[in-house]
């Protein structure tokens, strides 16, 4: 099965897949779905550069689904030291698990066990929906990188003028010295 998001058609979900009839069957039994150009909220102060795909494996356990994926999309962001714009692809693996929030058979709730609870494990919709935008934002998330660089010898910002430090050149008149503190130009450091 696939989930698409169309230029032209609003595919309100494409990220939600009803999976009641995978909880019906045995255990070990699998379904494969792909998604292409979705568009996904990565969170608060992240912005992404291309829009998700990817596929996922769904399997059923005794107590729910297995969750196996293969996403990929990039972050749109800025050098951390000269500030140019710059994209990171991100290739990222979900292997989660997915449990009912309704008994397929009773329609009675289903209870969290206290580890599970604390783990905060993935649960499925009231209407046995397997919603993998919350584990993809995630994902995306714990795979930004802290401070991302155009390149490994990228020298930043020149501070008196704030160009980057390897555009044009930067020579700089020295900036006029407090005169209370003049004296202090004769101390050199001792070898």
């Amino acid at each position: 099965m696939t989930g698409r998001a169309q230029p032209g058609r609003a595919d309100p979900e494409p990220l939600v897949w009803n999976v009641a009839g995978l909880l019906g069957e045995g255990i070990g039994a699998q379904r494969d779905y792909a998604f292409e150009n979705v568009d996904v909220d990565p969170g608060e102060g992240l912005q992404l550069a291309s829009p998700v795909s990817g596929k996922l494996r769904l399997a059923r356990t005794n107590r729910g689904l297995l969750l196996d994926g293969e996403i990929h999309t990039s972050l749109a962001t800025e050098c951390a030291r000269c500030l140019r714009a710059l994209t990171i692809p991100l290739d990222l693996e979900i292997h989660d698990e997915a449990l009912p929030s309704i008994d397929l058979h009773t329609g009675a709730p289903v209870a969290l066990s206290p580890e599970d609870e604390e783990l905060g494990v993935l649960r499925l919709t009231d209407h046995h929906e397997l919603d993998l935008e919350p584990a993809i934002r995630e994902a995306i998330q714990l795979n930004e990188p802290i401070a991302p660089l155009d390149r490994e010898d990228c020298p930043g910002l020149c501070v008196v003028c704030g160009l980057p430090l390897d555009e044009g050149t930067h020579d700089h008149p020295d900036e006029e010295i407090d005169p209370r503190l003049e004296a202090l130009k004769a101390f050199r450091p001792t070898e």
